[in-house]
């Protein structure tokens, strides 16, 4: 498995880690653990590799949605363990790639997702729009203090998902990882950094890039097909700024900033999240010896290989 932060080459790494054990007779195969990346049409907006830039390895994962679809960890986790699984049963090496985290979770950590009532949820959001977040963070600290420490106070999508839980369950903690949670597969884990001022450097000329190569009028197509229906498609970082440029509520230079500063503050939370995972092995992104690094770490793990 290969995590980080946006901008780090984990795409790169996972397709010459792929190469590297095709040629000691292994097959490898990359399964797709960014939310947004799971979406048919968002391309350039998620850096998605295009079929060419795949090198001839099979990719999992990649466009199972439509734009106007709500993405669910649930149903993401049921579906990339069953490509997981039977990728093992044919001898394999599945690469699990990407940087959102619950999403990778969900599929190497032992949890469960509780159910859903559709009902309960309409009411959160309607107490969501008419009282504010604070007022949820409070009922949910009233519930259990300790989740509600671990959710925040202003993560409103995790508050109202952890009500509903609370009221179906009658327990906030079941929708929430455990402390010490446990792998559900044998797990490499690598992890890539990179120096912060490189990597906002980079991330910055990323977004410029994605607003030169046409993310304006993919994201045009994308609202055409009910991109924001979605809550969480619509919700995009980058794509949700085009299309305030569209109804010509930011210029493009303030659309591009704001994409800029929000693509900053989410690879700070990929890294504080990604350090959690113990047993990671850290490499850094621009090293020259990167492939040979990860595949000696590989290939010590699994004996197989």
């Amino acid at each position: 498995m290969i995590v980080g932060a946006t901008g780090t080459g984990k795409s790169g790494l996972s397709l010459d880690l792929a190469e590297a054990l095709a040629r000691r007779g292994r097959s490898a195969e990359v399964v797709n653990a960014d939310a947004m990346q799971l979406y048919r049409g968002m391309d350039i907006g998620t850096a998605k590799l295009s079929h060419a830039e795949r090198r001839g390895t099979p990719h999992h994962m990649l466009d199972v949605l439509e734009p106007f679809e709500d993405a669910s960890v649930a149903a993401y986790q049921e579906q990339a363990r069953a490509v997981i699984d039977q990728l093992r049963q044919q001898g394999i090496v599945p690469i699990l790639v990407g940087g959102s985290g619950l999403y990778v979770s969900s599929v190497i950590y032992a949890f469960e997702f509780p159910g859903t009532d559709p009902q309960v949820r309409s009411e959160l959001e309607r107490d969501l729009e008419q009282d504010g977040v604070g007022a949820l963070a409070r009922r949910l600290a009233d519930l259990d203090a300790s989740v509600a420490r671990r959710i925040g106070s202003t993560n409103a999508r995790r508050i109202v998902r952890a009500l509903e839980v609370a009221h179906i369950t009658g327990d906030p903690a079941r929708g929430l990882l455990p402390e010490e949670p446990t792998l559900t597969y044998p797990t490499v884990i690598i992890g890539l950094h990179s120096p912060r001022e490189r990597l906002v450097e980079r991330l910055d000329a990323r977004v410029t890039g994605m607003w030169r190569d046409g993310l304006v009028n993919e994201t045009r197509m994308l609202l055409a097909n009910g991109l924001e229906s979605s809550a969480t498609a619509g919700r995009a970082i980058g794509y949700a700024q085009a299309a305030a440029q569209i109804r010509g509520e930011l210029s493009e230079g303030e659309a591009i900033a704001g994409t800029q500063q929000l693509t900053r503050r989410y690879a700070r939370r990929q890294v504080s999240w990604f350090k959690r995972y113990s047993g990671t092995t850290w490499l850094e992104s621009e090293s020259e010896t990167i492939v040979a690094e990860a595949e000696r770490h590989v290939r010590a793990s699994f004996t197989d290989l």
